[in-house]
C-alpha cells in the first residue's frame, strides 16, 4: 500500500458523503439511502481509507457478536485508487484485528472470489443460505432496534 494512504477504524473520521457516493458504485448498495448507511454505521464496526488530504476513499463494515464470528460487508476502494493494494490492505488490517482474528469470518460476494481467496476466504456453497429482504408494501413506524 503506497505512503500516502491510511486506514482508520475511528468512527469520527468517516465521511457520510464520501460513503455515500463510494456505495453509487457498487451493485450492492447503489439504492441505499443516507438515513439507512448512517443506521448501517452506528450499529457496525467500520473502517475508513484516506488519501493524503484526508478524503475518504475506501470503506468497509464489520458486523459482529465480537465473540464468535463477524461479517464483512460494504467492502469499496474508489474506483479512481484501485489497483494500489488498498483493498486488500483495507480486509488485511480488518481480518488481522485483535477483535476479529480468532472470529470466524463471513462474507457474500458474486464476483469477487479471486480477490478474496488469496486473504483468507473460502467458498463454501454446502452450508451457506441465506434470507431475502422482504420488503413490506406499507412502511412501519421505525423504531430504535430496527436498522
Amino acid at each position: 500500500m503506497p505512503d500516502n494512504y491510511t486506514i482508520s477504524a475511528d468512527k469520527t473520521k468517516l465521511q457520510i458523503d464520501e460513503i455515500q457516493k463510494l456505495m453509487q458504485q457498487t451493485y450492492w448498495a447503489k439504492k441505499r439511502s443516507k438515513e439507512i448507511s448512517e443506521k448501517a454505521i452506528d450499529h457496525s464496526a467500520c473502517y475508513g481509507v484516506y488519501d493524503q488530504n484526508d478524503l475518504q476513499i475506501g470503506f468497509a463494515r464489520v458486523i459482529t457478536d465480537y465473540v464468535t464470528t463477524f461479517y464483512l460487508c460494504d467492502v469499496i476502494i474508489d474506483k479512481e485508487h484501485r489497483g494500489k493494494g488498498l483493498g486488500k490492505r483495507l480486509v488485511t488490517q480488518i481480518t488481522e484485528d485483535e477483535a476479529f482474528i480468532d472470529l470466524y469470518g463471513l462474507m457474500v460476494t458474486s464476483n469477487a472470489h479471486r480477490f478474496y481467496e488469496p486473504l483468507g476466504f473460502k467458498r463454501d456453497s454446502r452450508i451457506f443460505m441465506h434470507k431475502p429482504v422482504k420488503r413490506r408494501q406499507t412502511q412501519p413506524k421505525t423504531t430504535n432496534n430496527e436498522i
